[in-house]
């Protein structure tokens, strides 16, 4: 069955549905009409795909295909009209059906056109046939060339990898139609890389196709080629680049540059120093490049080698000091190890070498040798001056073997107590020593070349004083005893213990006993508790202080050293005024007492006398200082109160408003007189000068005379110097007034002329004036 047939039984069965209510009216209305209709639904359109070529250049219409309806008689009698995209424009139909594409089209930007038709009785202008709905396909054709969207393109692999290992895939895109013909199917070919590379044709997996040496060649340029309509005539093509890297593995042993190296070290090195530097080379790069270093053999005692890890060097250090005069060549056996192992390449040898090292011992001037780093002598306490301590020995090492001189260099007080034998390094001591001031001395000798001073050697002298029995033992602090007047026979009274300043091998034990003279008539014993210690008991009872006041009790103390010493150790014990149980601090306090001569009642009187000694003291003190009272504080402390602070500024001399003046032109001022014993010369002297210079005013003078008589009554005025300024202004004057407080005209419109007609007084202010005015013009 071919498409039209099948396209003309869609359309029948769609013209089958059941008709409207309201073509069911019009059927029964006109039989005839309805007989029509129902034979009409019988045809359809007769038509098949449509499909136009993209890419066309045509002078006329490219024919597409026809639409056509069954009741078409080819009479001419039907037409069709075209609608939808494009229609008119890009595509035409004729009368008899046909359609035709006017322009060239391009399937990447529209693949496809949704057109309607219908077809339209020339007499009646209705359709015969439903609008029918078609699509005209634009088809594809090889218009686009791959591309690579995504190159260049970087890809690693490690080196020696087998073949087929893949490495990378490059993908290329075509715009063309990958659903119609073979415009869009790609071929991928390799145009460069052969013969270590390939690739897979419809993948573009890029493979390996044989073993690389990374050390050989590390880096390679891949060209791929994809070409589409499978690769046939005509075809489109595109490349890119693929730079492809070998990555390093370890597959390279180290190897060193020298099967034998020489080396060389004074025996004056110290021990850590550089004697030389080997190197192994690694072909490999990175971890893989990394190694550590060993010595073999015996000779790892003497030298050592560490690994420079940014170098990759061995470098062969001194471990142990060299001798010339002992060995002068040695010979160690270096090996160099990769650090990091690849097991798949141990099969082909180890990834190590070994080579010589030669290290001759240069010959040096050394300093002397001491036969021992350090001595540690001993000697007795108290042993006289020059006394043998010990000997010290050095020799120099030298073939030469060059005389040595010892000597002691330390603190003064060291040469003080032993010198040393500059030939032969005996030690003797210059003065008793004595162990419990110092038990060891650490000194410290040095053996000097005698032909060259510069090499010194030194050596550390550690001198024991032993222990000599030289202290006899001692009571270790003062014993406060006391004993009660009411005490019984056996009444323990005090506990003692003794101390020595020696050294006991088996340790300290002190024995406790009375002595000779005290064994007889003693009113005390001495019991030894056999643990350095011992206890005094009453050996009476009934103790009277009035008969004795104290005790002197000798104990004698014997140590166990060799030879044993012994010592009288005297207890004081006091009597007190007590039953039986002994109160130290009332013991104390009577003790004084009985030893001032005086009883509680007297001690008591002394207090009180003291006592009020002291009060009268405080009562003599208190008056002088109330004497010395200022007579003036209470008006001081007026004055202090009464003193006021104005921070209002004036406004100069045009301000007349801002204070009143009219209290100082009062012609009657109230005082209160107080006499004054002295009136002084300073006053009367301005008073004459007012009466000199001033207008001959009573006023004037009455205010002047009140003023001056008020200084010199009034007992509260400071006792110094003062100067009181009136800001009084007389009235009368022939001059007028000299005030600019009341003026509204400035210095240079005032005329002057008249001051040289006021006498004489003013004969130099009338001066200055008219000069000022002069220089002023």
């Amino acid at each position: 069955m071919n498409c039209s047939t099948l396209l003309s039984l869609v359309l029948m069965l769609v013209r089958l549905w059941p008709c409207s209510p309201s073509m069911q009216n019009h059927s029964a209305q006109n039989t005839d009409q309805s007989f029509t209709a129902v034979q009409r639904v019988k045809h359809g359109w007769v038509w098949e795909p449509l499909f136009a070529t993209e890419e066309q250049t045509s002078v006329v219409p490219v024919y597409v295909g026809q639409l056509k309806s069954d009741l078409d008689k080819q009479d001419g009698n039907l037409k069709y009209i075209l609608t939808g995209e494009g229609a008119g424009s890009i595509f035409i139909i004729e009368n008899n059906g046909k359609i035709y594409v006017t322009q060239k089209l391009d399937r990447e930007k529209k693949p496809f056109y949704t057109l309607r038709a219908q077809a339209i009785n020339r007499s009646t202008q209705l359709p015969v046939e439903p609008e029918l709905e078609f699509v005209i396909k634009v088809r594809d054709v090889n218009d686009h060339e791959p591309q690579f969207l995504d190159g260049p393109y970087v890809a690693t692999v490690p080196e020696m990898s087998p073949e087929g290992t893949s490495v990378t895939q490059v993908t290329a895109t075509d715009g063309d139609d990958p659903s119609y013909g073979n415009s869009a199917r790609l071929l991928y070919s390799l145009i460069q890389g052969q013969p270590y590379f390939s690739v897979e044709p419809k993948t573009g997996v890029i493979r390996m196709a044989s073993q690389m040496d990374r050390e050989t060649k590390d880096q390679y340029l891949v060209i791929i080629q994809a070409k589409d309509m499978v690769g046939q005539a005509g075809a489109f093509s595109a490349t890119a680049t693929v730079t492809i890297n070998l990555s390093d593995i370890n597959d390279n042993p180290p190897k060193f540059q020298q099967r034998l190296y020489y080396m060389s070290v004074s025996e004056e090195a110290p021990v850590g120093t550089t004697v030389g530097k080997v190197f192994a080379e690694d072909s490999d790069i990175g971890d893989n490049a990394a190694m550590n270093y060993f010595i073999e053999g015996d000779s790892s005692d003497v030298f050592d080698i560490i690994t420079n890890n940014e170098t990759q060097e061995g470098i062969i250090l001194l471990k142990k000091r060299v001798d010339y005069e002992s060995k002068r060549r040695h010979s160690i056996r270096a090996k160099v190890v990769n650090r990091y192992i690849d097991d798949r390449f141990l099969k082909e040898g180890p990834f190590e070498d070994t080579t010589i090292v030669k290290i001759n011992v240069e010959d040096a001037d050394e300093p002397p040798v001491f036969t021992f780093e350090n001595y540690v002598m001993e000697i007795a306490e108290a042993a006289v001056s020059g006394s043998l301590v010990g000997v010290v020995t050095a020799r120099d090492p030298d073939n030469d073997d060059c005389p040595v001189r010892y000597s002691i260099v330390h603190g003064m007080h060291l040469k003080r107590l032993f010198s040393i034998n500059e030939h032969n390094g005996t030690i003797i001591t210059t003065k008793p020593l004595d162990r419990e001031i110092a038990s060891w001395h650490n000194i410290t000798v040095t053996a000097t070349e005698t032909r060259n001073p510069e090499k010194i050697s030194e050596a550390n002298v550690y001198i024991q004083v032993l222990n000599v029995n030289d202290h006899a033992p001692e009571f270790p602090k003062y014993y406060e005893t006391f004993v009660c007047e009411n005490a019984v026979s056996g009444q323990l009274i005090q506990s003692i213990s003794a101390v020595d300043q020696d050294d006991s091998a088996e340790g300290h034990h002190f024995y406790f006993s009375l002595a000779q003279e005290a064994t007889n008539n003693s009113r005390f014993t001495v019991k030894d508790n056999q643990d350095n210690t011992a206890g005094i008991f009453t050996a009476k009872s009934g103790f009277r202080r009035q008969e004795q006041f104290s005790f002197y009790l000798p104990i004698l103390i014997l140590d166990n050293g060799t030879p044993p010493l012994t010592s009288t150790n005297t207890l004081t014990i006091t009597v007190c005024d007590c039953d039986t149980e002994v109160n130290t601090f009332y013991c104390r306090y009577g003790a004084f007492m009985y030893a001032m001569g005086l009883n509680t009642e007297a001690l008591v009187a002394v207090l009180a006398c003291i006592l009020t000694l002291l009060v009268f003291f405080l009562a003599v003190v208190a008056i002088r200082q109330q004497r010395k009272k200022s007579p003036f504080s209470e008006k001081m402390e007026e004055f202090r109160e009464n003193i006021v602070r104005y921070d209002d500024e004036g406004g100069g001399e045009e301000d007349t408003e801002a204070f009143d003046i009219s209290a100082l032109r009062t012609h009657t001022v109230m005082r209160t007189h107080k006499p004054r014993k002295k009136v002084t010369t300073e006053i009367h002297s301005l008073y004459r000068q007012s009466l000199q210079v001033g207008p001959d005013s009573a006023i004037f003078r009455q205010f002047i005379s009140e003023k001056l008589e008020e200084a010199n009554t009034d007992p509260s005025a400071p006792p110094y110097d003062s100067l009181q300024t009136y800001a009084f202004e007389g009235t009368g004057s022939l001059a007028g007034s000299l005030s600019s407080l009341g003026s509204n005209m400035s210095d240079m419109d005032q005329s002057y002329d008249y001051l040289a007609d006021w006498g004489p007084q003013f004969k130099k202010l009338a001066g200055m004036y008219t000069s000022h005015r002069n220089m002023g013009d």
